[in-house]
């Protein structure tokens, strides 16, 4: 019997489908929102060839050729049955009633005063045979507090059901400038094709696979969802077609070092319920016109009134790296913001920051960042840090 003066028992932390692949072949495990994933992987490739390694190889990799991503600890959860258009929308802040088959849209899920409870991708699919779902992906930190959240409002939409299809699948992202045009291999249609978040259920090798041209890295790229005992065949074929291409693994490090470039928002730190959309900088996710969703009241007023934080970029001088918490001075020292994510710039060469400052200081020119209780100097810049070029 558990003595109740007993700390309580550590919940284990899950794994992916694809988590023996990984330990096989030199990933660094960490934990991250209650998985087991890779960081970096050791310097070989899945074929046994030599490379540099580490999160600036794997990141260098995915911004000139491609990189694969296991992201299967992002919350999947699917939506059907009548009204299931009707209840996303009201439930995000993104207009869904609208939305195509085959349609993606970035969208954020709100509280009452506006702020973020996540920030979500919504997709409207249909399989071969004709059935329509609703799938929406979601943080992996926020998957079982977003469901606990969900539930009582679909209350109102009695024919409307919920499944989480986490565990049952797999998650795949392919991303880099070479991605397309190597996996046009893999399925039975181009996925040139797709438009920028677009999707389509296809099949790899007789097998179902959700395609959409999604991504987390400001690069081109696809993302796959298939069964989980698939995982690991798609993930080597992948990794075989894209081989001559120069394709490799990569981990949590290089995806965060990529999407900061691409100032792509981390929720729990450019995004949390004190952050509210306008504030992040991401107002094109919320259509406030003609419609009633929850925390559509109190984005209208910050929307008329202005946020009173803002997101923006900084570049310190030096080479010493800001990291999240560090705190944003005005040029007389007074303090004015916090670093939300910051870190080396693996394509930029330089360190790089987002942070959250007083809306009144925004279109400051300099600042200050305390790092480690020593000012650096730091100008402003335009977000993104990085952008693709777009042929």
């Amino acid at each position: 019997m558990t003595n109740p003066s007993d700390p309580p028992l550590a919940t284990p932390l899950a794994k992916t489908p694809l988590d023996a692949w990984h330990r096989d072949h030199g990933g660094k495990m960490v934990p991250f929102a209650g998985y087991e994933m890779p960081i970096q992987y050791a310097p070989s490739d899945s074929a046994g060839n030599s490379r540099l390694g580490g999160i600036v190889a794997e990141h260098q990799t995915c911004r000139t050729r491609a990189a694969l991503f296991d992201v299967s600890h992002m919350g999947r959860l699917r939506f059907e049955g009548e009204g299931a258009a009707a209840f996303l929308d009201h439930v995000l802040t993104r207009r869904v009633t609208d939305l195509p088959i085959g349609g993606v849209r970035y969208s954020m899920i709100c509280n009452a005063e506006g702020g973020v409870l996540d920030d979500v991708l919504v997709s409207n699919l249909e399989t071969p045979s004709q059935k329509q779902f609703y799938l929406l992906v979601v943080n992996a930190s926020n998957r079982q507090r977003i469901m606990r959240w969900l539930e009582p409002h679909l209350a109102d939409f009695p024919m409307v059901t919920m499944s989480d299809r986490t565990e049952l699948t797999a998650m795949i992202a392919v991303q880099g400038p070479m991605a397309i045009d190597v996996c046009k291999r893999l399925f039975h249609f181009d996925p040139s094709r797709l438009k920028n978040y677009q999707a389509r259920i296809t099949d790899q090798f007789r097998k179902p696979v959700i395609v959409s041209r999604t991504g987390y890295t400001g690069e081109d790229g696809l993302e796959l969802i298939v069964r989980a005992e698939e995982a690991n065949r798609v993930w080597e074929n992948v990794l075989l077609v894209g081989r001559d291409a120069g394709f490799t693994a990569a981990g949590l490090g290089a995806r965060d070092t990529l999407r900061m470039e691409a100032a792509m928002p981390l929720y729990g730190h450019e995004l949390d319920e004190s952050i509210d959309p306008f504030s992040a900088g991401l107002g094109f996710a919320v259509n406030l016109e003609g419609r009633s969703f929850i925390g559509d009241e109190a984005l209208r007023q910050i929307k008329q009134d202005g946020p009173a934080r803002v997101r923006i970029g900084l570049l310190p001088e030096g080479k010493r790296p800001a990291r999240e918490g560090c705190l944003v001075l005005d040029p007389d020292g007074n303090q004015i913001g916090q670093v939300t994510s910051g870190g080396p710039s693996p394509t930029l060469g330089v360190p790089i920051v987002m942070a959250m400052v007083d809306a009144r200081h925004a279109k400051n020119a300099q600042f200050q960042i305390d790092i480690r209780g020593r000012a650096a100097e730091a100008r402003s810049t335009k977000l993104p840090f990085y952008q693709r070029n777009i042929s």
